[in-house]
């Protein structure tokens, strides 16, 4: 099982599930498979400049 993670520049990836979510970076709310998380993130994350280059 793996979750999608996301940090304070609006950025996603995959981590285990089971290990906890490094510093700076947190829970999106998905779980299930990699694939499944993969296709979440590309679902979501459509623009993948940083939240400040965004700004």
């Amino acid at each position: 099982m793996f979750a999608v993670v996301v940090n304070d520049e609006e950025q996603y990836s995959v981590w285990p599930a089971h290990r906890e979510v490094p510093a700076g970076w947190h829970p999106e709310g998905t779980r299930g498979t990699r694939a499944e998380c993969l296709a979440r993130i590309a679902e979501i994350w459509t623009d993948l400049r940083p939240l400040s280059a965004r700004r």
